[in-house]
């Protein structure tokens, strides 16, 4: 038997709230409803992670961020001594392609891939051949939440690159190799500038509004460490109602925006034939707070940043009956990638002893299942159950629970009713954690640090994302 393609298709910072056919009534993703309809949808996907670098690293290695040592957007090379995906995939027969943002350190390493164009490359090409007309030349920096319409036409977008150079290699690829191609697309990360036509969508559509708690009820009253990223990416506490109105009709349109091209890879797919022999995977590195509880920007444990979209589509028609239009509870992420796709190319036995993960088919199908999922990004822990969420900031000492089964929206913070819940959950992290040397614990603890006000963070950490165009670097969204 032909050894099949695999296509894993990524945004960046999408939230898993933002399918249509996954319940949301405000927003149009046609082609990723064309994907659940035919595949399975994952509804609890996590990031354990929720940033770029390490969420990507962990699709990468298939290991988790406290194992492969990155917990945050730094120069840290996770990926280096360690066998990645596409690695293995190479020595196996495949033929493998990176397109868009990988954000890897340094930038053009390739960790394993035989070919790799980054979003970097998008710049360079509308350089040549296209001058002054690229996306991301109005001035709005790469973490800031305010709406803009972007510079680029709808055919000349970062996007539509993207999918346009995936259906190059596809197009040129060696027909006598099965292919594993990673398409990565920059949005709906900020700037939040669709293109002018996906923008005009959304006129007038009503937006889902900002969630808040008991906890949440004013910025003054959440546990300023867990503030610490909304006071350095975007500010999402500065915004009334209207303005998050805006922001999110911007947000949605960059998705829209994504779709449509994913339409166009699609089709052409189609047309060459390689929909009966290519499993299609989605999913995102992480998601967005987007206001919620007075929040913005990633690297939080709330369902906003880490929960995400996840969506397998098996290849051909009629066959693999078991996994169309399937819907999955069972709590899954980012690390599950790799291992799935080591077993859909027949080499789950090169799976590395260090990876953590479970074949999604297994997981769709009832054959497996997590228990608890532990993360870490910076001095932000979580432990994510079938049931409970707990939230651990080291950074003041502060902690949150939430019962997701009675109140999915984490609107109320059960942590002083249930101490002894909060206990446990805090024992299993640790006992997680312990044999990491590199995490730094103290005696088995983790090092309590001083939390700063919103007002300092902002004074001292924030970071709009300013970037040039002229500077070669992977973060130009």
């Amino acid at each position: 038997m032909t050894a099949p393609n695999i296509l894993l298709i990524t945004t960046d910072q999408q939230r898993w709230d933002t399918l249509h056919c996954g319940g949301n009534p405000h927003i149009f993703t046609p082609h990723l409803n064309w994907l659940a309809d035919t595949g399975v949808s994952f509804t609890r996907a996590y990031s354990d992670c929720p940033v770029c670098m390490p969420a990507r690293a962990t699709v990468m290695t298939g290991m988790p961020a406290y194992v492969h040592g990155a917990t945050a957007n730094t120069d840290a090379e996770p990926m280096r001594g360690h066998d990645t995906l596409p690695g293995m995939l190479v020595q196996a027969g495949y033929q493998t392609r990176a397109q868009g943002k990988m954000h890897f350190h340094p930038m053009r390493k390739k960790f394993g891939f035989e070919e790799m164009e980054t979003s970097y490359d998008y710049y360079r090409f509308m350089d040549q051949y296209f001058p002054g007309q690229s996306g991301s030349r109005h001035g709005q920096g790469q973490n800031e939440l305010e709406p803009i319409i972007g510079t680029a036409g709808t055919e000349h977008t970062l996007s539509r690159w993207v999918v346009n150079r995936s259906i190059d290699f596809m197009e040129t690829r060696d027909e006598e190799r099965p292919f594993f191609l990673w398409t990565s697309f920059s949005k709906p990360h900020p700037p939040f500038d669709p293109s002018l036509p996906f923008w005009e969508i959304y006129r007038g559509m009503p937006m889902p509004e900002a969630i808040t708690g008991d906890w949440s009820a004013s910025p003054e009253k959440i546990p300023p460490g867990f503030m610490r990223m909304s006071s350095m990416l975007g500010n999402g506490y500065r915004f009334g109602p209207e303005q998050l109105q805006q922001i999110r009709r911007a947000y949605y349109a960059c998705i829209s925006e994504v779709d449509a091209a994913l339409g166009l890879l699609f089709a052409r797919m189609r047309e060459l034939g390689l929909l009966d022999n290519t499993w299609i995977m989605f999913t995102s590195d992480h998601g967005e707070m987007l206001g919620d509880h007075y929040m913005s920007g990633k690297g939080l444990f709330f369902e906003g940043a880490a929960h995400v979209p996840m969506l397998i589509r098996p290849p051909g028609q009629f066959d693999q009956e078991a996994l169309r239009g399937n819907v999955c509870n069972e709590i899954v992420c980012l690390q599950d990638i790799l291992p799935t796709v080591l077993n859909l190319a027949d080499i789950g036995e090169k799976c590395p002893e260090e990876a953590q993960g479970f074949d999604l088919r297994e997981m769709a199908t009832g054959q497996n299942k997590r228990e608890n999922l532990i993360g870490v990004c910076g001095d932000i822990y979580a432990v994510t159950s079938k049931e409970w969420k707990y939230h651990y900031c080291a950074a003041g000492n502060d902690c949150l629970l939430f019962n997701l089964m009675d109140d999915p929206e984490e609107r109320r913070d059960l942590s002083k009713a249930h101490p002894e819940r909060c206990k446990e959950m805090h024992h299993l992290l640790l006992e997680e954690l312990k044999d990491y040397s590199h995490l730094d614990l103290n005696d088995g603890q983790i090092p309590i640090k001083k939390a700063l006000s919103i007002e300092d963070e902002r004074r001292w950490n924030s970071w709009p994302g300013f970037h040039s165009t002229d500077v070669e670097t992977d973060m130009l969204h």
